[in-house]
């Protein structure tokens, strides 16, 4: 890449986060809705910081992947084009691979769990490996937990997923997740999912629960079965180029900021899924709970399958962690 080629990136950078009197802004980009909880949680997050910065960091929040789609706010991260983005764990895997850890199947049992292994000294070990593309980790908000819809039956028990056509993401922990349960899974991009549920493209789609309440997936999938298959959190980046231009107490108030809505946030995702379900019940949507037991046996061997990917001692290494948790 030639020197004046570079020399006019370093300039778009720079004036992307700078304004003419002087403020520090964040590009903060996200795909959910407005009433999502990432765009609640980031208005939050912008909030704190303007307030303890009194404006000297602005923050602009882009909802509906108004400049891309995860994947781009990712990339733009990673290249500082865009300060801060939070997006699935699973999509951060395409990056550094050990960050899809959590996708594992049925790894935690509850959401005290899952936030305990996110908040621990073992998940931040695996947090830093995105330093090497330009990405810090502030927070893991919540994303929460995987189940599955579909407009055929209900799903009472394992065999029932037979045979059925489930969009996944491109997340291939995700696929071979769903194929264990017996179901005909494969990707599509969630821009054409709707139509594809609504034309009989799939019979059904597996997503937490707030996105299949914010997305009106229950217009056109009519059962609902709480799987609970994969637990997915969604990690907060920044651009380590522009963090390492903030003076020492700037990061601690990003930082800080970063913490203090992820507490809110997860009070809030946990709230809303029960209050998201219960009007799904009330629209007409059949929610059933089948045995888990049964659907984690399926998905068992996941775990050597990949385990190439995040390798055998970090596999243990959760797997311990989990087992401390449940001991205490």
């Amino acid at each position: 890449m030639g020197t004046l080629v570079l020399a006019m990136m370093a300039i778009s950078i720079l004036a992307g986060s700078c304004r003419k009197d002087g403020a520090k802004v964040i590009k903060f980009s996200h795909v959910g809705p407005p009433e999502d909880a990432r765009q609640v949680t980031a208005l939050k997050f912008k909030d704190i910081v303007e307030t303890r910065t009194k404006g000297r960091i602005r923050v602009e929040v882009y909802y509906g992947a108004q400049l891309g789609g995860d994947r781009d706010a990712i990339e733009g991260v990673r290249l500082g084009t865009i300060q801060m983005t939070t997006a699935g764990a699973g999509i951060f895997a395409n990056f550094e691979p050990k960050m899809g850890i959590t996708a594992l199947p049925y790894l935690f049992d509850s959401l005290e769990q899952a936030w305990a292994f996110n908040d621990s000294a073992l998940n931040a070990r695996v947090g830093r490996l995105l330093l090497k593309q330009n990405m810090r980790v502030l927070a893991y908000w919540e994303n929460g937990f995987r189940s599955l819809t579909n407009s055929v039956k209900a799903i009472e028990q394992l065999g029932d997923l037979k045979g059925l056509k489930i969009r996944t993401p491109e997340n291939p922990v995700i696929l071979a997740t769903l194929k264990a349960l017996g179901a005909n899974a494969s990707p599509l991009p969630w821009a054409e999912v709707y139509m594809a549920l609504q034309q009989g493209v799939f019979h059904g789609q597996e997503n937490p629960i707030h996105i299949v309440f914010n997305q009106r997936i229950y217009e056109v999938q009519k059962h609902l079965a709480l799987t609970r298959h994969i637990y997915e959190p969604m990690p907060v980046v920044i651009s380590e180029r522009f963090w390492s231009g903030l003076t020492a107490d700037e990061q601690t108030i990003v930082k800080d900021a970063a913490i203090e809505a992820q507490t809110f946030n997860r009070q809030y995702i946990r709230t809303q899924t029960e209050q998201m379900l219960e009007q799904m019940k009330a629209k007409g949507v059949l929610v059933t709970s089948p045995d888990l037991g049964a659907l984690r046996q399926a998905t068992a061997s996941i775990y050597t399958q990949f385990l190439d990917v995040f390798g055998e001692d970090l596999i243990n290494d959760v797997h311990e962690f989990i087992k401390h948790d449940k001991v205490n």
